[in-house]
């Protein structure tokens, strides 16, 4: 009985709740304890727990790929200097060509505008028309002129012949009167040879007397019509010369008629695009009115560099070109000039650096650059933006020569 009691008492004592200080005897007892280690106190807000080992240890990979990346960036920083160190670039460049402005130089109606704006013309087409009937009249009227001054310049020729007919017959009476004159001088001598003797009378010897000074004054008649018919072809000749001079006048007069007529034709000088039409048919236009602008076709780039640009450029040298408007393509072209002087040296109002105080600026200078072989599929003109890479250096960059030796080499 008295066991059974006790084994009561313990298994009362086993079920029932165990008290607030049980864990801590239990703990506190010596021996292996079972019971789970306290959690450790979390870091206090703001702090990083601390790890002894190393980040490489940690991401071995991650790290192995941060130092490839590392060294690449390396690699292609050292690629893009030594290959930049050939090349001198600006973004102050600008495509330039001289623009000129189209206009009449004869006054009229405008009669005919055969062109657009923007429209690509070739050499010797037409831009506009003048009313021509005015100056097709005063051609007309000139060619007139013309004619006449060669009318007249005939008709004094035609004189001439006829005074050369006149002194030419005017020569052969001088020779008839002088045979005549030589036979009357022979009678008049005979005669008076007779009368002395008393052969002949005295009559027949003064009538032959007579006939030889007459014969001697006919002579000198004839002598005297030459010399005036001669005298005449002189006088002819004169107003040939003046009739040839009127010809002259008549002819520059019908050349400046023609020249006038060809004038109300406005045509363009050399290939070129039409800008900013205003010529408009009907309206009256003077001579000198702008009708329209005209860009030629031959273009360039005027590329503004900074003078410690310009130690190693050269007319010749290579230029790549990137035109703002056509990002994907690429041109190519060659320093042509270099301006002797900066920009502001040839301003309307150049710098005065002798007056007041000095601040050194970087100056530019204005480089023309030619394109080669300048594409006709698109447009090109005045003011757009250029990026010029000037070759200053000719000697391939190690870029060039890791390139040379892939599969994209020439």
């Amino acid at each position: 009985m008295l066991k059974d009691q006790d084994f009561a008492e313990d298994k009362g004592a086993g079920l029932q709740a165990p008290g607030p200080n049980a864990l801590t005897e239990k703990a506190e007892a010596p021996g292996p304890s079972l019971a789970p280690a306290a959690p450790a106190s979390p870091p206090p807000k703001g702090e990083k727990p601390q790890d002894t080992r190393g980040l490489i240890r940690r991401r071995p990979i991650l790290s192995a790929l941060a130092g490839l990346a590392l060294a690449a960036a390396f690699g292609a920083g050292g690629l893009w200097w030594d290959q930049s160190a050939h090349f001198e670039s600006t973004d102050d460049a600008f495509i330039a060509s001289r623009a000129i402005p189209l206009a009449p130089k004869v006054g009229g109606y405008v009669a005919e505008v055969p062109v657009t704006d923007n429209q690509k013309v070739a050499k010797g087409a037409l831009i506009a028309r003048i009313d021509d009937r005015d100056y097709r009249a005063a051609l007309d009227q000139a060619k007139a002129q013309v004619g006449v001054a060669q009318a007249n310049i005939g008709n004094i020729d035609a004189q001439i012949d006829v005074q050369q007919a006149q002194i030419a017959a005017s020569v052969a009476q001088v020779e008839q009167a002088q045979a005549a004159l030589a036979f009357a001088q022979q009678q008049s001598k005979r005669y008076a040879e007779l009368a002395k003797r008393g052969a002949g009378t005295v009559q027949n010897e003064q009538q032959y007397v007579s006939q030889s000074a007459q014969s001697e004054a006919a002579v000198k008649t004839a002598q005297a019509g030459v010399e005036v018919a001669r005298r005449q072809v002189d006088a002819l000749k004169a107003q040939r010369q003046s009739a040839q001079a009127s010809l002259a006048q008549a002819q520059a007069q019908e050349d400046q008629a023609r020249l006038n007529l060809d004038y109300t034709r406005v045509t363009a000088a050399e290939p070129g695009r039409i800008v900013n039409l205003t010529a408009l048919p009907g309206e009256f236009a003077a001579a000198g009115t702008n009708l329209t602008m005209f860009v030629p076709d031959e273009i360039w780039v005027t590329a503004n560099f900074k003078e410690n640009q310009l130690d190693s450029m050269r007319p010749g040298q290579k230029v790549m070109l990137s035109v703002d408007a056509y990002p994907d393509r690429e041109f190519t072209g060659h320093v042509a000039s270099i301006q002797p002087g900066s920009g502001t040296a040839f301003s309307l109002l150049p710098a005065q650096n002798a007056t007041g105080n000095y601040v050194k600026i970087v100056q530019r200078v204005p480089v023309k650059i030619v394109l080669d072989d300048p594409p006709e599929d698109i447009v090109l003109g005045p003011g757009m933006s250029v990026v010029p890479s000037v070759r200053v250096d000719p000697a391939p960059s190690l870029y060039e020569r890791l390139r040379g030796r892939g599969p994209h080499s020439s």
